[in-house]
């Protein structure tokens, strides 16, 4: 054959290996953006570079975690049952040379490498052997090390470089992985903290009180919290009903759920419907994308339905069916959607006569009262008030970044007003009486000012306040005295044993605002 026809057919040859090399890119840029599941993409770049390439043996290794061993994480065309076993370190047989030296190694016999490793049965001491490291930025993070056929000796420099520039989207590949693994490690971390805040925040040492009736609610949330039994809690404004539903929640087998929560008397029912259902795209005007309800939302968790006893009798019927069934239709849609969620309503109306009068479906009362819990108001467990206003001080404290402090007097003042609106009235109390003071001290004025009636009843039981009472200071006694008399003070003065003048003057130095009855 002639120097021309040798040339020729050297050329044609390596014309047919650059289009196999280009199409084995293309294919393994393809393979290595579908997925960033390590193991499972580079097995499947190994098996392209065979079938395009004839690499029939050929691995993957990348450092381990603790940065002291490279491990095998693919392997293509080896039989080798401990091949999970195998270990690298810098330095330690030919892919430990790349690793240590971060340059590639051709040699077209392998037994030729003194660094060879033939023990281990991985590669064909008698074959060409190529490897490259794989790089994530400056660092080399693993090695890329194929064995191509005895035929491809003569070009085994642009079979090299060409491994360079597979391992290099190899890389990439990694460098996003690691990226990925290490987002959901810290994801995972930060709803685990989450989690433990939430359920601090949430527990049942954020609900304080050692009434006989609050220990009975406790007990209550303790017991129904392990089931997904439906509950209703029920009590005046203010009680603390989300607090309640919340504390379920988070202690239940639900708490790695949603907790989703609606109040049913802040919509019209038009709105209430789309937003407990969800609706499909164009289902009424302004629905210009399909969107899922609070149920959907809630799905796996627990939906609070607050104020429940505002909505309609109409809507009525259809909150049944789905507490019913657990089964709904988004509004415009024809397709029936099955969810899993534990209700919890609460309500502070009297459900029972609304049901005598028809305003309340009585089917639907007896759905969510499978489990009543009663929160009592403040005015009912007035020994409890001291232990609520120092958690809500030290509360506030924490919102506000400083030392906090509420004096006796002012506790005083708090024990003898009537809270019509709760927990919640008085955490607005002591929020206005911290904003207040410049010392970080919250004392009596401090609440008066924050506007509370100052008063001086008895805690229980109704009666006249005994004005000998140790327990009572001077301007306490003046107040007492006061009101049995009416706010007259010549009457007052009487009971005081004092003349108009003196209390006259006792009212004026005591800072006592007088009350027009």
């Amino acid at each position: 054959m002639s120097a021309e026809a040798d040339f020729h057919q050297s050329a044609g040859g390596r014309t047919v290996w650059l289009e196999s090399a280009l199409e084995a890119l293309y294919r393994v840029s393809r393979v290595l953006s579908r997925t960033l599941e390590l193991r499972e993409t580079l097995s499947e770049v190994l098996r392209v570079l065979d079938e395009e390439c004839g690499f029939n043996r050929a691995l993957v290794t990348l450092n381990e975690p603790n940065g002291e061993a490279m491990a095998i994480s693919a392997l293509h065309g080896v039989d080798a049952p401990h091949a999970p076993d195998v270990r690298w370190r810098a330095g330690e047989g030919v892919i430990g040379l790349v690793q240590q030296r971060a340059r590639p190694i051709a040699v077209e016999r392998l037994a030729d490498e003194p660094n060879f490793l033939g023990q281990r049965g991985l590669f064909d001491g008698e074959a060409p052997f190529i490897g490259v490291p794989v790089r994530v930025g400056h660092e080399t993070v693993g090695v890329l090390a194929l064995q191509p056929p005895v035929s491809a000796r003569s070009r085994l420099d642009d079979e090299a470089h060409f491994a360079e520039m597979v391992a290099n989207l190899v890389g990439q590949s990694v460098r996003l992985a690691w990226q990925v693994r290490e987002e959901r490690r810290d994801l995972a971390e930060e709803r685990d903290n989450l989690r433990r805040t939430v359920r601090s925040r949430f527990g049942f040492d954020n609900i304080v009180g050692h009434t006989p009736r609050m220990k009975q609610v406790f007990e209550q949330v303790r017991q129904v919290a392990k089931w997904n039994t439906t509950v209703l809690v029920r009590g005046e404004t203010g009680t603390g009903k989300e607090l309640i539903a919340q504390a379920i929640h988070y202690n239940s087998p639900r708490a790695s759920g949603p907790f989703v929560k609606l109040n049913c008397a802040a919509l019209p029912e038009n709105l209430l419907e789309s937003e407990l259902f969800g609706h499909e795209k164009g289902a009424f005007t302004g629905a210009l994308t399909q969107r899922k309800g609070r149920f959907e939302m809630a799905d796996g968790g627990t939906l609070f339905l607050d104020e429940i006893g505002e909505i309609s009798a109409s809507f009525q019927a259809k909150l049944l069916r789905v507490l019913q069934e657990g089964e709904l239709e988004r509004v415009g849609g024809a397709r029936t959607l099955r969810v899993d969620v534990r209700v919890i309503a609460a309500t502070n109306r009297d459900l029972e006569s609304e049901v005598e009068m028809g305003k309340f479906r009585e089917d639907l009362y007896y759905r969510l009262n499978v489990m009543p819990i009663l929160l009592p108001p403040l005015r009912e467990r007035v020994e409890d008030i001291p232990e609520i206003a120092r958690f809500l001080v030290d509360k506030v404290a924490g919102q506000q970044g400083r030392r906090l402090a509420m004096t006796d007097s002012a506790i005083r003042v708090l024990l003898h007003h009537s809270w019509p609106g709760n927990v919640r009235e008085l955490e607005n109390c002591i929020e206005r009486a911290a904003v207040m003071s410049e010392d970080g001290t919250i004392d009596r004025d401090l609440v008066l000012v924050s506007g509370i009636e100052e008063r001086v009843t008895p805690m229980r039981g109704g009666g006249a306040v005994n004005l000998d009472d140790p327990e009572l200071d001077e301007r306490e006694r003046v107040i007492a005295a006061l009101e049995q008399a009416g706010w007259v003070q010549a009457k007052a003065a009487r009971l005081l044993n004092m003349t108009p003048r003196q209390i006259a003057y006792r009212i004026q130095t005591l800072n006592i605002k007088v009350r027009q009855i």
